[in-house]
C-alpha cells in the first residue's frame, strides 16, 4: 500500500510540467535605424501566436497587450529596408487592414467578447500570411 502512494505521487508529479515559456521578442528599433521585412513579419507573427494563447485561455488582459503590440509592430512594417517587390504594392493596404484588425481585437478583448476576439484573431492571422513573400 505504502508503494502504491509514492508510485501515485511519482506519476502525478512526472505528468506535472510547467507551462511552456514565451519566446522573448526583441524591442523594435529606435526611430531611423533600417528594420528588416523578415524580422517584422515574424515578430507579427510570434505576437499573433501570443494572442491566440492568451484568447485560448481567457487572459484577456494579455490579450489586449498583445493586439496592442501586435499593431506596433504592423505600423512598422512600411518602414523596411526590404520588403519584397511582390508586397510593394499592397502592402499600404494590407497595413491597413491589419491595424484595423488589431484595433478590433483589442476592443473585443476589452469587452470580453469571445465571437469578435475570434473573428479577429482569424481575420489577423489571414492577414499576416499574406504579408509572406512568394515561395520561390
Amino acid at each position: 500500500m505504502h508503494r502504491a502512494r509514492w508510485a501515485v505521487l511519482l506519476l502525478l508529479l512526472a505528468g506535472c510540467q510547467a507551462p511552456p515559456e514565451r519566446v522573448p521578442v526583441m524591442p523594435l528599433p529606435q526611430e531611423g535605424e533600417p528594420v528588416s521585412y523578415a524580422d517584422l513579419l515574424q515578430r507579427a507573427r510570434f505576437q499573433a501566436a501570443a494572442a491566440n494563447e492568451a484568447f485560448y485561455v481567457d487572459q484577456w488582459a494579455e490579450l489586449q497587450e498583445a493586439a496592442a503590440a501586435l499593431e506596433k509592430t504592423t505600423r512598422y512594417l512600411p518602414r523596411a529596408d526590404d520588403v519584397p517587390a511582390e508586397q510593394k504594392a499592397e502592402l499600404p493596404r494590407r497595413v491597413e487592414e491589419l491595424t484595423q484588425l488589431t484595433g478590433q481585437l483589442r476592443d473585443a478583448a476589452r469587452a470580453k467578447d469571445v465571437k469578435k476576439a475570434n473573428e479577429a484573431l482569424q481575420q489577423i492571422n489571414l492577414k499576416i500570411r499574406e504579408l509572406k513573400p512568394a515561395a520561390k
